[in-house]
Parts: C-alpha cells; sequence; structure tokens
C-alpha cells in the first residue's frame, strides 16, 4: 500500500514541497467531507478538546455540530499545564510565559511580582486556538488552546514570581500557591553564568531524565536544536507517517519541570514541519511558541531569531531553509534568512561587550553517522558566514549522537583539539558540536566511539556529505574528534573577563561527563 494512516503518500511526498503536501492534506479533507457526507464534522464532534485528546460526550439536547472546543466545563476545574518560558528580543527587560488549557477559558492572563505573596501585576494573555481535524479513522479530532502573555518593562538581573490562570482560576488564591513559577531576567553587566543545549527530544524516560540532568545545571537558558516532540514520525512523508496532534500535550507536560523557570529557546527540524497547518508548515509552531520575533520575518520564520544574554550572542537558524538532505521547504524564505544571518553575525560580532557568537540549528553542518551525516547545503550557504564572522560554537541536533569536531576553518581541521583541550575562533577555527542525543531513539557512528575515558582516536572516519541533488557524496573526514552514542546534553559555563572563556561539557544520562573542552578569545586590549 502507498497510502500511509496518515499524511502524504511516499511516492507523492519525496517530490513535495511543504506547500505542496498542505494543499494535499486540505483537499483530501475536503474529499472525506463530501463522500463521508459530513462525516468530518462528526469526527470533530468525537473528537479531543484538548490535553490528550479526551474525547466528548454527546449531552441531551446538545447541537448536533458544535463548533470546536465549544463544551462547557467549569471554568474553576481547568487547570493550565505545559508552561514554558522564552525571551523577548531583550532578555533583560522581556519574557514570554506560555501555557496550554485542556479546554477554552475566560481572559486568560499572568499575574506576576518580585515576592510569590504579592502578584500584583496582571498581563492579559493571548490564545491561540489551533484546530487539527480527523483526517483519519484511527486519529480523533483535536482542539488545543494555547495561551501566550508578553510581559514587557522587566528589571534586569530580577528574580520574578508568576502564576498563570483565567477568569475562573486566579493564580494568586492560596490553594495555586504551588504552581506559582519563577524566572529571572538576564543581567545589565557581563557575569558567569551558564546555558544548556541539546536537540532531538521527543517524549520518553529518557528525554524526561534529561531535562532533570539539565535542571541540575541550574541554566539561564536551553537551546533546543529542533525535532521538539515528533508528533510527525518521520519528517517528511514516509509510508508510515503518523501525526498526532496529542504528542505536543505530552512533550509540554513532560518538559514543563524545566521550561516553567528556565527560558527553552527553540528552532526548527524537519520533524517539526506539520503541513496540515500552513503551506510553509510552521503554523503548530505560531499558535504553540512564543519567541523573540526579531529574524528576518517572524510570522513566516518563527525559529530564526537573536538575543543577547551577557557577553554571549546567541542566534537561531531555521536550516530546513537549505538542506540538501530534505528539501521540503528548501528555499522557502527565498535567501532572506542568509542576508538577515550576515547582516545580524556582523552586527553582533561588532557590538561592544559582546565576546561570543553561539549559532544553533537543526541539521547537521558536520558529522559522520551512518544515518544523517553532514548536510552540504548547510555547508555551502552558512559555513562561509561562520567562519567570515569568526563564530564561536556552533551546535547541531538531528543526528541522535553526541559528536564533536576539531576546529575547523574552511571545513578543513586547522587545529587538533582532544578532550580537554582548547581553541580559539580567530587563531584556529570554528568548532561544531552534534547534541542530538536528548531522547529520540540513538542512531551509529560506522567506527568505535570515542570519548573521555574511552579514547579510541582516528586519523580519518569514511562518511558522506548530501549534495544539491539530493545524493550522498563520499568523503573521509579527519575532524571528527569526539564521537558517543548515548543520551547526552551541553551544559556551556561562560566567564567575561580578561579573557573571556567558554567552557563546553557534554554529560551523559548517567550524569557522566563524556567530553569537555573550552573556546577562548584573544585577551581585551
Amino acid at each position: 500500500m502507498d497510502t500511509p494512516r496518515f499524511g502524504v503518500p511516499e511516492r507523492l511526498a519525496q517530490r513535495m514541497t511543504m506547500a505542496e503536501q498542505h494543499e494535499y492534506l486540505r483537499a483530501r479533507l475536503s474529499r472525506r467531507r463530501v463522500l463521508r457526507g459530513g462525516a468530518a464534522t462528526a469526527g470533530t464532534r468525537r473528537g479531543a478538546a484538548g490535553r490528550c485528546g479526551v474525547r466528548r460526550r454527546r449531552q441531551a439536547g446538545a447541537a448536533t455540530s458544535p463548533k470546536p472546543g465549544a463544551a462547557t466545563v467549569d471554568g474553576t476545574l481547568v487547570a493550565p499545564f505545559g508552561r514554558h518560558l522564552a525571551f523577548g528580543a531583550d532578555p533583560r527587560t522581556q519574557m514570554r510565559i506560555s501555557w496550554q488549557v485542556p479546554f477554552a477559558v475566560r481572559t486568560p492572563y499572568v499575574r506576576i511580582g518580585t515576592s510569590p505573596l504579592d502578584l500584583t501585576r496582571r498581563v492579559e494573555a493571548e490564545v491561540r486556538h489551533l484546530h487539527t481535524p480527523s483526517l483519519s479513522d484511527e486519529l480523533p479530532a483535536v482542539d488545543q488552546f494555547y495561551l501566550h502573555a508578553a510581559v514587557d518593562g522587566l528589571r534586569p538581573g530580577v528574580t520574578y514570581y508568576y502564576g498563570v490562570g483565567h477568569a475562573d482560576r486566579d493564580p494568586a488564591e492560596p490553594r495555586h500557591f504551588a504552581s506559582v513559577g519563577t524566572f529571572r531576567t538576564a543581567p545589565d553587566r557581563p557575569g558567569k553564568f551558564v546555558f544548556t543545549a541539546f536537540g532531538d527530544q521527543g517524549v520518553s524516560y529518557d528525554a524526561l531524565a534529561n531535562d532533570q540532568l539539565i535542571l541540575g545545571q541550574n541554566p539561564s537558558f536551553h537551546l533546543h536544536a529542533g525535532d521538539l516532540c515528533y508528533a510527525d514520525t518521520t519528517g517528511h512523508g514516509k509510508k508510515s507517517d503518523l501525526y498526532d496532534a496529542r504528542v505536543w500535550d505530552s512533550f509540554l507536560a513532560q518538559t514543563d519541570s524545566v521550561a516553567a523557570s528556565v527560558p527553552w529557546m527553540v528552532t526548527t527540524g524537519n520533524h517539526d514541519m506539520e503541513a496540515w497547518y500552513s503551506p510553509d508548515g510552521y503554523g503548530g509552531q505560531l499558535a504553540r511558541w512564543s519567541l523573540p520575533g526579531n529574524g528576518p520575518d517572524p510570522r513566516k520564520a518563527p525559529g530564526v531569531y537573536s538575543f543577547v544574554y551577557g557577553n554571549v550572542g546567541v542566534l537561531a537558524l531555521d536550516a530546513n531553509d537549505v538542506s540538501y538532505e530534505m528539501p521540503a521547504n528548501k528555499g522557502y524564505t527565498d535567501g532572506a534568512q542568509t542576508r538577515w544571518l550576515n547582516r545580524e553575525l556582523g552586527r553582533l560580532r561588532n557590538r561592544p561587550g559582546i565576546d561570543f557568537l553561539v549559532v544553533f540549528f537543526h541539521h547537521c553542518a558536520y558529522s559522520t553517522t551512518s544515518a544523517h551525516a553532514s548536510d552540504g547545503g548547510v555547508r555551502d550557504a552558512w559555513v562561509p558566514l561562520f567562519d567570515k564572522h569568526q563564530v564561536d560554537l556552533v551546535v547541531n541536533g538531528h543526528n541522535h549522537v553526541y559528536e564533536r569536531t576539531d576546529a575547523l576553518r574552511g571545513g578543513k581541521a586547522a587545529r587538533r583539539v582532544p578532550v580537554g583541550g582548547s581553541a580559539d575562533a580567530v587563531r584556529d577555527g570554528i568548532v561544531y558540536v552534534t547534541a542530538g542525543g536528548a531522547g529520540a531513539k540513538l542512531y551509529e557512528f560506522p567506527v568505535p566511539d570515542s570519548y573521555e575515558g574511552h579514547v579510541k582516536d582516528l586519523d580519518e572516519v569514511k562518511t558522506y556529505h548530501w549534495t544539491e541533488d539530493g545524493e550522498k557524496n563520499r568523503d573521509g573526514a579527519d575532524w571528527s574528534r569526539v564521537r558517543y552514542t548515548g543520551f547526552s546534553f551541553l551544559a556551556v559555563e561562560v566567564e567575561p573577563g580578561p579573557r573571556p572563556r567558554l567552557t563546553v561539557t557534554a554529560l551523559a544520562e548517567s550524569g557522566e561527563r563524556v567530553d569537555r573542552f573550552e573556546v577562548t578569545r584573544p585577551r581585551r586590549q
């Protein structure tokens, strides 16, 4: 059979853009409505109105075709869940607070203050209702309600307390005290801090375990390099495609324990393109996330933005735009993202007080796994800009392992960086890290692992990179310095001063250290 349980048949998807897949799904639902005489509407009536796809039962006297989310529920019993924070464009003064409710509520809002007993400031929230129809017999229709409050005018370096609620549930009431969260704004002046990073998480025990280890690092923010929850199980239209919107409920509930206090800065992977919602596949992301919105087009490319924390400039990119391996969204910004990247790297590199530039995105510029390896599209479009502006650290996902390069310049190893070594982007080149072991099923290397305490250095690893015609070009890599097949994440300690330094550590799910290296900058004059 060529028709999957859900989604676009493989023979079509392999040559379809995201926009064409979107049109196919919309047309398919329209045909189902005609053939089944309104069965899609009935499916909506049967479907979920929120968390975990809880089914609504018809009540006596109910309308035969209620609108999505029309169920009447006592608002005092509707508990928020799935909180996740993100910085605004200025992390010193702006925070975006997002959460989810299982049913529609009246007048959602955030209460905020500098004491848990004094949540006096109230900020109204925006409701983003996302409807996913029943596109297969196995899946119900789902209505999800995502709430977003933009909190501005905060003071730098201050810990704030907040509670999320709505007209029938005031988070300041004593009975809801346990649900009050906290966050801390970025400081006015550079100081020592830690941030964490990974990609390819999903919903699993290992994903949850990584989250708790991250919380133990007390990070100022976390970078997620795409492939967030895997509601779309293949990411590019295979026979086994099964898009289940309810997985997002599980994912956001899983990350709440961390993302409710640590800004969770995400970008888009191939599994985050969801063709039903919009022609570019990002309608779902726009409903679920509030991000800085200072990229070339925040409505078209929500996962492209930048922010500054202390002495570090961070840039998030969407590699779906340039990928040779998975071209469903290739070129969707018409080059606007790459032009913005060049301008933004130049602006940040020349901004006083910024020492380090960190870039994160999904598809790997340099990796040797047997699964995806390296994407030539990323290399062609962006690596020359990274070299030009002396980017200090590049973090990727996509390959579900940990792998780290030597210092590279122009795609060639310019300085060997063993475990415990160091590199200077000005003198030596850029270190690229694949941190794709966040919780999704692990991949393999074609050669043995090599990591702290188990070093097995090789002069060359036989691998490949994807070319513009979608083929694998075989080559050898002399830059694959550390390889670890296991669940893991990055913890990066930032130290300002006359000789600023990034200390980058890779930690396994067990807490064992598998890699450590330093990135330095020339001594300030």
